[in-house]
């Protein structure tokens, strides 16, 4: 139970509750302890009466007494029980809501490399499947592991007290189900390790699957998706059913074990009775009570082991990510004010995950207010100096300074809310396209909405949807054309405000006089804003005050318009191939 001590703190934080609920797990035990000694009593009561001991009415007068006794400790102990579920299994729900929250947060701590390595499918099992089986052990398994212990504590000691030969034969079985349990229960570990492992290979099968629907259909892969599915279902069917069959092992022992036990309790009790070892019969059938008040609690034993176990298999799971530390870290707590300036000092940038050198010691300084675009062939390392800006990543050597600050002594939160960056895959959620601009601002009014909208030429697509603005979008925006969510990501950029704009190729899906007026907008919108511009094409870098050409990671060419396109290279000939394209 190593990885469980990780939910120490939360078990801590409502110590009162638990406590609480422990607490009323020993009362409502103890009056259930009340109801096999007065059924020994009753019977006592009956053998009095048909030997002459007592009289008719003082043997119905006992027995009336000894039943409303017996309905009301088993009222009083339904009352307790249900109190006891209600502090004990609401705390399970408290710190399944804590841990959740402390994964998805974790989560958005840390750096872009993780999400390349994990996949969608795990990080959403491990937060709902794992979580899940976590709870199961903060509340059930503690909850009737208190019940258990509470039963055994107070009834194991009383029957030695009522009658020690019968107990001793009676608890027997119970030391050889302790051994086959702890046998199974490093069996059902592995095994429940193997389905949740394979739970999340479901999830991220599935999760991509729907995510690419379109493409599957477009090439006809639906028997073949199938297929693997089937193969995977199958996998997961065997591994569950590896983990039934020990999982199966539990209930026939145990009630074979109770079986063994109870005839026990009528051969030994009934041979004492005869031997007049022990007064009356009433104190078998008080055995056979105990005996079956102890049949849940041991068959529980088993599936405490099997939730616990579960349980450990998904803490390490989680623990695994929850461990990990994000490579980007805020260094400076106290808020830093943003201008604009950005100066790169030999910048050497290489990609853990595939060890690419995407930037080769660049150096270039953007004063505020500056408006540069970054032109070069796909992988020459346009986008890259787009995350470093933001700064998600860190870079592998030189240093980039923001205002003369280097980047990591800002406040990280500082930094990136002074941003406003528009990527090219355009990504919104499945929301209202009035809330997917919102996101850049989030007090902002419908007419703010609109006019950012107008700028970004994609008004007029909105209107024209039956709900306007509040037409709600499919997943990542499927609703609308590539083009159309460039827009709104424009528009939601343009909302915000921000001191630094990056835009990375956010007109690639639209047509050229698009292009144009939105250009136009945009650099009267950005007007003493710091300007990043990505692009392929020399429309989107002509109008801005400095153009760099990167080539492999280093820069090729810079200038203005005028001066490049006046100077044989690499720009001059990608503005005569587009100028002759337009034509």
């Amino acid at each position: 139970m190593k990885e469980l001590k990780y939910l120490n703190k939360y078990l801590k934080k409502y110590w009162v509750k638990i406590f609480a609920g422990i607490l009323i797990t020993i009362i409502a035990r103890i009056f259930s302890l009340v109801m096999p000694s007065y059924v020994n009593k009753s019977i006592k009561a009956v053998e009095n009466y048909i030997g002459d001991s007592i009289s008719k009415s003082e043997a119905k007068d006992v027995l009336l007494e000894y039943i409303l006794i017996i309905v009301g400790a088993a009222l009083l102990s339904a009352l307790f029980t249900f109190l006891m579920r209600q502090m004990i299994i609401n705390v399970s729900r408290y710190i399944e809501y804590d841990l959740k929250n402390e994964v998805f947060d974790h989560y958005q701590f840390l750096n872009l490399n993780f999400y390349k390595r994990n996949r969608i499918g795990d990080l959403m099992n491990r937060i709902s499947e794992d979580v899940g089986q976590v709870r199961m052990y903060a509340g059930p398994a503690i909850m009737y592991g208190i019940q258990t212990l509470t039963l055994f504590v107070c009834l194991i000691p009383l029957m030695f007290i009522k009658a020690p030969t019968i107990a001793f034969y009676t608890l027997i079985p119970l030391p050889i189900l302790s051994v086959l349990i702890y046998q199974i229960s490093k069996v059902i570990h592995k095994r429940s390790t193997k389905v949740q492992e394979y739970l999340s290979t479901l999830s991220t099968f599935t999760q991509e699957s729907f995510s690419g629907v379109s493409v599957i259909k477009a090439y006809c892969l639906e028997p073949q998706i199938n297929a693997e599915l089937r193969g995977l279902a199958k996998e997961g069917k065997d591994t569950s059913m590896d983990l039934a069959r020990v999982n199966a092992w539990f209930f026939p022992l145990m009630i074979l074990l109770i079986g063994i036990s109870n005839i026990f309790v009528i051969y030994i009790g009934g041979k004492q009775y005869i031997n007049g070892e022990i007064e009356s019969i009433g104190i078998i059938a008080e055995f056979i009570l105990y005996v079956n008040m102890l049949t849940w609690p041991v068959a529980v034993v088993g599936w405490l082991t099997s939730i616990v176990q579960r349980a450990e298999a998904s803490q390490k799971r989680i623990n695994e990510f929850l461990t990990e530390q994000p490579t980007i870290k805020n260094e400076v707590l106290e808020p830093t004010p943003i201008k604009g300036k950005i100066e790169f000092r030999n910048v050497t940038f290489t990609y853990e995950d595939t060890e690419i050198t995407a930037l080769k010691n660049i150096s270039f300084t953007i004063e505020p207010g500056e408006s540069v675009a970054f032109l070069g062939k796909t992988g020459s390392g346009k986008s890259t100096i787009l995350d470093l800006v933001s700064r998600l990543y860190d870079v592998s050597s030189g240093e980039i300074l923001i205002d003369d600050i280097p980047i990591k002594k800002l406040n990280l939160y500082s930094l990136r809310s002074a941003i406003g960056a528009v990527p090219q895959d355009a990504f919104l959620f499945s929301d209202t396209i009035e809330n997917n601009i919102r996101f850049g601002k989030e007090d902002a009014s419908i007419d703010e909405i609109i006019e950012v909208a107008k700028k970004a030429v994609v008004h007029e697509n909105i209107i024209g949807f039956s709900k306007q603005y509040n037409t709600i979008l499919g997943e990542r925006g499927i609703t609308l054309s590539g083009g159309q969510k460039q827009r709104v990501s424009i528009a939601r950029a343009l909302l915000k405000d921000p001191e630094i704009y990056l835009f990375d190729d956010c007109l690639s899906a639209v047509d050229t006089e698009t292009e144009e007026e939105i250009l136009a907008n945009l650099k009267n919108a950005s007007t003493d804003k710091t300007t990043l511009i990505v692009s392929h094409r020399v429309s989107s870098a002509k109008n801005t005050d400095k153009i760099i050409v990167l080539e492999d990671g280093s820069i090729l060419q810079e200038g203005t318009h005028e001066q490049l396109n006046n100077s044989e290279g690499y720009y001059k000939e990608l503005f005569l191939d587009q100028l002759s394209d337009k034509d």
